[in-house]
């Protein structure tokens, strides 16, 4: 059995970020495959997010304490207490390192006993320099996009540009610098741009806010947000620019889920040059400054200036970063033995300081000459 334990009091939520899509997909392939996985939730019931996820095994704990019953291999998705496992567990880094002090150790305590796996080459080597330890004890399992976004049919094209920003409703997803960019006088007055946006995150206090803004600007529609890949694959087929501007000033994107999804569903993407982001191109991807509109604005038409994304060009973005390439390299960390872990090191350089010292050798005396 493999599971998947989700952050404690919390349900596994539907349509709000590539953690949840990573998770539930990576389970569903799983089984698929015949292998026993779960997602396992804490302290919250049958109200834990099964309704939104139909098909994929659930088991819910009364509370962390219990994490110690569950067998075969543990993985913990998202920010978990240390807790007792009965064999070394696996941590997914799905975020960037903690930015305040105060929150280090409590991270450096979760994580020091875990194997380690991030969602790209950027984020393993963030994750090695915050909690010190040797690049490759951090593995790499990058995530993908579910086989319906390469399979919708797209909406046939228009003469207006159709752009989406399909990313949470916060400030760290870079959605200040797309309001920013829509007052630019290389954009404001383009009468064949349309921009929609979705109500993802919209739950959350500084969604609440940035949804009031997005309902207020004459420039952009705001749609539901789509809660299974089906339903957002159908969303971005509808377009035909696909926007991620991340926010880097204290925010890293380490991988950036939703690129992948919009250049196997025929979109063009525009992104940050940060972070995780770079690695997510599959063949139709423009990367800009982040932190900049007018390097948006820029980006975004020459998007435009490169036409719709070819049958050929999607064929071959979706030959990129699927499921099954994902569930093949999580295999292959599970069947290699786990490298020492931050804990092991330190206890093995405790072991080695406290070694009585070797008494001091004298150095041999040659015979005097003669003497034999």
């Amino acid at each position: 059995m493999i599971s998947f334990v989700w952050e404690p009091g919390l349900p596994l939520p539907a349509g709000t970020g590539g953690s949840e899509n990573y998770t539930i997909g990576q389970v569903r392939e799983l089984t698929r495959r015949g292998l026993a996985a779960q997602v396992v939730t804490i302290g919250v019931g049958a109200a834990d997010g099964r309704d939104d996820f139909p098909g994929i095994p659930f088991r819910s704990l009364a509370g962390v304490d219990q994490v110690v019953t569950l067998d075969g291999i543990v993985v913990f998705v998202t920010d978990f207490p240390v807790v007792a496992t009965p064999r070394t567990a696996y941590q997914f880094l799905h975020v960037p390192p903690p930015l305040r002090d105060r929150h280090r150790a409590r991270m450096l305590d979760q994580t020091r006993d875990r194997g380690l796996i991030a969602t790209s080459n950027f984020a393993a080597g963030l994750w090695a320099d915050f909690l010190d330890v040797d690049l490759a004890t951090v593995r790499v399992v990058y995530p993908f996009a579910e086989p319906c976004f390469a399979r919708q049919p797209r909406t046939p094209t228009t003469r207006a540009t159709r752009v989406l920003y399909a990313g949470r409703l916060s400030p760290e997803k870079g959605i200040y610098t797309l309001l920013a960019m829509l007052h630019s006088d290389l954009i404001a007055s383009d009468l064949e741009l349309t921009f929609t946006a979705t109500t993802s995150g919209a739950d959350k206090p500084q969604g609440a806010i940035i949804h009031q803004l997005l309902q207020a600007h004459p420039a952009i529609r705001v749609v539901p947000a789509r809660k299974t890949p089906a339903a957002m694959a159908a969303l971005m087929a509808e377009h035909d620019v696909v926007l991620m501007p991340s926010n880097s000033q204290y925010w890293h994107e380490t991988f950036g889920i939703v690129s992948v999804e919009a250049q196997h569903a025929g979109c063009r993407v525009v992104a940050s040059d940060d972070g995780g982001l770079p690695e997510t191109d599959c063949g139709t991807i423009t990367l800009v400054p982040p932190d900049n509109a007018e390097a948006l604005a820029q980006g975004l038409l020459r998007a435009m200036a490169l036409g719709p994304a070819t049958p050929a060009d999607r064929t071959s973005a979706a030959a990129r970063f699927t499921v099954g390439q994902s569930v093949d390299d999580l295999l292959a960390v599970f069947a290699r033995p786990l490298p020492a872990t931050p804990a092991t090191v330190v206890r093995e350089l405790e072991a080695i300081a406290i070694l009585p010292l070797a008494a001091p050798t004298r150095p041999s005396q040659s015979a005097p000459a003669g003497a034999l």
